[in-house]
């Protein structure tokens, strides 16, 4: 285990050393749920284009409290590890890049991650018979989950 967590740290170190004051303000702007409006909106339209006003109410209501669920599970999994945000552990914040945010809570697990993996996986199994491309949301967690790298809180 110890070895797992040894590589866990330095892929971290490394990937968010990879990041420049230039990219900021990008990164800054994936990591905030808002800035992804633009998506949940055209997936909104085509749940609506492809089941109809009632059954994508119910669909949005299914979403809401597996939502809701996956982030309270998300809560109760970091109460019980604990683990330091890196941004917040002396041990290894000082060989990070400067905070660009500065999160208190625990960090394992992440709720960006985990939220939009299910998010994103339940919206693939919705609608891949309608639309071929739509494996290409997968993108979404994979893109957000890094911002939290990037920023040093996960």
């Amino acid at each position: 285990m110890n070895k797992i967590l040894q590589l866990d740290r330095e892929l971290l170190i490394f990937l968010n050393n990879q990041g420049s004051e230039l990219y900021d303000g990008l990164w800054l702007n994936i990591t905030n749920q808002f800035a992804w409006t633009p998506l949940f909106v055209l997936i909104l339209y085509l749940i609506f284009k492809q089941f109809g006003l009632k059954k994508s109410i119910f669909t949005f209501l299914f979403i809401a409290i597996a939502i809701t669920f996956s982030d309270q599970f998300t809560n109760i999994i970091r109460g019980i590890f604990e683990r330091l945000r890196p941004n917040n552990d002396v041990s290894i914040s000082h060989l990070l890049r400067p905070n660009l945010i500065n999160p208190q809570s625990f960090s394992f697990i992440s709720g960006h991650a985990t939220n939009s993996s299910f998010f994103t996986i339940y919206i693939i199994l919705l609608l891949k018979q309608h639309y071929r491309w739509i494996n290409l949301l997968l993108l979404f967690p994979l893109i957000f989950a890094y911002s939290r790298i990037y920023l040093g809180v996960h």
